[in-house]
């Protein structure tokens, strides 16, 4: 029996070709897209992006400097469930530079970082009021849930986000502090 080369490439070729198009399409139109619209109906939304790899699901949002961090994640969760399945969601909320709430979010850094480690999660708390009171015209907020903790920082019409995970790795640093 004589194999022919070029048809078998070419069934090769193909199979693959429909196959990692399905997988990229169904990533694109049954879980990012989806998971974007979402989120951008959310209230204080102005703009996301999902990413999804083998570790679970990233979505990128910048906030309005009004908007409400966790009922962000807690929406997206509920009403994406149906996209996200059994993939973890990390939500990143990305910041406009503010140099003054920087050196802020870094001078309270510390206490937050200790609390986190110890569990302890009203030292968070504290640590916001104790940034309130001595900064004029700061509005530090904290909520929390099972899954993270959210930080809100306003000061002069900008705001930082930062979202700190409950579970996970031995804390080292947090990427989007």
């Amino acid at each position: 029996m004589k194999m022919r080369i070029l048809p078998i490439a070419t069934t090769a070729v193909l199979s693959a070709a429909v196959l990692f198009g399905g997988w990229f399409a169904y990533r694109h139109y049954g879980v990012e897209q989806p998971l974007d619209r979402t989120a951008a109906k959310v209230p204080g939304v102005e703009s996301a992006h999902t990413d999804m790899n083998a570790d679970g699901i990233t979505l990128k949002v910048k906030l309005s400097k009004d908007a409400d961090l966790a009922d962000v994640y807690r929406t997206v969760k509920e009403e994406g469930a149906r996209s996200i399945g059994s993939k973890s969601l990390k939500l990143v909320a990305e910041n406009a530079d503010n140099e003054k709430l920087e050196k802020i979010w870094r001078s309270a850094l510390f206490d937050v970082a200790q609390a986190m480690d110890r569990k302890e999660y009203t030292g968070i708390r504290d640590a916001m009021a104790k940034l309130s009171s001595e900064t004029p015209g700061l509005e530090a907020s904290t909520e929390i849930d099972d899954d993270n903790v959210y930080i809100s920082l306003r000061l002069d019409g900008s705001a930082k986000y930062v979202i700190l995970p409950r579970q996970g790795d031995r804390m080292e640093v947090w990427p989007n502090a």
